[in-house]
């Protein structure tokens, strides 16, 4: 019997996606948006972190969906 090692990717995919996700909501909230330019470039970029974590939720699906002979 194989034993599975484990991967970090699905962790750190959900992980970026959280804070993606928190982030975008964070750029809806007007005290924000009409903040310093600085903390609205930050966040903004924090947000492009959910579309990355979900790419890599789809290498971890495809690394780990292979059959073994």
């Amino acid at each position: 019997m194989q034993t599975q090692k484990s991967s970090a990717l699905l962790p750190a995919a959900v992980i970026m996606v959280l804070i993606g996700a928190v982030a975008s909501v964070a750029l809806i909230i007007p005290a924000v948006r009409e903040s310093n330019q600085v903390i609205v470039v930050i966040t903004y970029l924090l947000a492009m972190l959910a579309p990355l974590g979900m790419l890599l939720a789809v290498v971890f699906a495809l690394l780990s969906g292979r059959r073994s002979r």
